[in-house]
């Protein structure tokens, strides 16, 4: 119930921030005379369907194992992760499109306004804030939906900075910086967008969970009593998720109850200590070297 609250406080305070924020910052570029502010603008847009696709992914690799799915629901949210980061590409892309076209007509460039800067200033603050807020959920969530859509926010704040510089160079003197402001944001959206899709994709394929995690896990395991040594070690990631399969070694006289046992200790004590861990099989082999 708790996660649920959060889930939804989330979400409401990303979409209701971001169709205020899209809205004057469109009002803004329109009026104001600025194709960077209204790039930004769309951007903040766009954070709206993230929002949505991150608080569905959610919710759904949240439900509990079926007979159709006994091993949970979880890479719905790396399936949600992805969409976040394809959204995020196709508006990098777009935004560097306006850019281009304007960078290319000369006799279409216009000094914008004082509102699109003002838009701008506010923007940079409520975007830089709502990303501490998504970010600080999700870590408590573990969720790596809202980590992407909290990355979204930030790629916003940073389309703002550019939108803030450009638009301030050309009330300087330097119109063509408002469209190359487009094209700065354009990148910064494209490499967060891959992030977000590369961490998506590797957690789909049961990709280990690295070998500083793997050593960490080794070291917990071989100081638990009873155990001599770990014969085999693999993490993989199911989403937000991560199983492991262990191999340890016992003493090789053990009778079968205290060798379970062990194992038993192992398992729980590793669940315990990770949080993340969703499940841990443990196979006992007899010390070879004794």
């Amino acid at each position: 119930m708790e996660e649920s609250k959060i889930v939804n406080k989330m979400s409401r305070v990303g979409i209701l921030g971001n169709v205020l924020l899209a809205g004057f910052k469109l009002f803004a570029g329109v009026i104001g005379k600025s194709g960077a502010m209204v790039s930004d603008a769309v951007h903040s847009l766009s954070d709206v369907f993230a929002t949505v696709i991150a608080f569905f992914g959610v919710r759904l690799s949240r439900q509990p194992e079926d007979e159709e799915h006994p091993y949970g629901h979880e890479r719905i949210e790396s399936v949600a992760s992805l969409f976040l980061g394809l959204i995020l590409a196709g508006t990098g892309l777009g935004i560097g499109y306006t850019g281009l076209r304007k960078l290319f007509a000369p006799e279409a460039l216009e000094v914008p306004t004082l509102l699109p800067l003002i838009a701008a200033a506010v923007s940079i603050a409520a975007k830089e804030g709502m990303f501490q807020y998504t970010m600080h959920y999700a870590k408590k969530l573990n969720s790596s939906a809202f980590k992407a859509d909290a990355w979204h926010h930030r790629s916003d704040a940073f389309s703002s900075v550019g939108s803030f510089i450009g638009i301030g160079l050309a009330k300087l003197g330097f119109p063509v910086m408002d469209p190359i402001a487009s094209l700065v944001i354009c990148l910064f959206i494209l490499k967060i967008a891959f992030d977000i899709s590369r961490d998506a994709v590797s957690k789909m394929l049961d990709t280990s969970c690295g070998e500083e995690f793997e050593q960490g896990v080794r070291t917990f395991v071989e100081a638990q009593s009873g155990v001599r040594h770990i014969d085999l070690l693999h993490t993989r990631q199911f989403g937000n998720k991560v199983y492991i399969e262990l191999e340890i070694a016992v003493q090789g006289d053990l009778p079968l109850v205290e060798a379970h046992a062990i194992a038993e200790s192992v398992h729980h004590s590793l669940e315990k200590e990770y949080p993340a861990v969703k499940h841990v099989m443990v196979h006992v082999n007899p010390d070879t070297e004794e």
